[in-house]
């Protein structure tokens, strides 16, 4: 099992960048995939970026494609997302997910992820 942490939320200006931070506590982080996702108001939440285990592979929505980086350190337990461009559409609730790892497609759906964090709140100002 594992607990997830968001940190690094905020308001920024739109073009403007934010970086954040996702800490687990549990056993065996590297066996997790790790996903974030976002709701805003009044809509369902959506994936936003993924990243399996090693590192290597990592998927985004097309929205964010070019604008977001996802990354992880199975060292200090933690994955990250870089945002950068942020426009106001960006603002939502994004929340941090894991999973135990499996073969084949990423999943992208949030029924596919076992474990979130609390959300942290993103508002771009236009």
């Amino acid at each position: 099992q594992v607990q997830l942490v968001e940190s690094g939320g905020g308001l920024v200006q739109a073009g403007g960048s934010l970086r954040l931070s996702c800490a687990a506590s549990g056993r065996a982080f590297s066996n997790y995939v790790m996903g974030w996702f976002r709701q805003a108001p009044g809509k369902e939440r959506e994936f936003v970026a993924g990243i399996r285990w090693s590192g290597a592979n990592t998927y985004y929505a097309d929205s964010v494609k070019g604008r977001f980086t996802i990354s992880r350190d199975n060292a200090k337990n933690a994955v990250y997302l870089q945002m950068g461009s942020l426009n106001p559409e960006d603002t939502a609730v994004y929340y941090c997910a894991a999973r135990i790892r499996l073969g084949g497609s990423f999943p992208t759906t949030p029924g596919s992820f076992n474990y979130w964090g609390q959300g942290t709140q993103v508002t771009v100002s236009s």
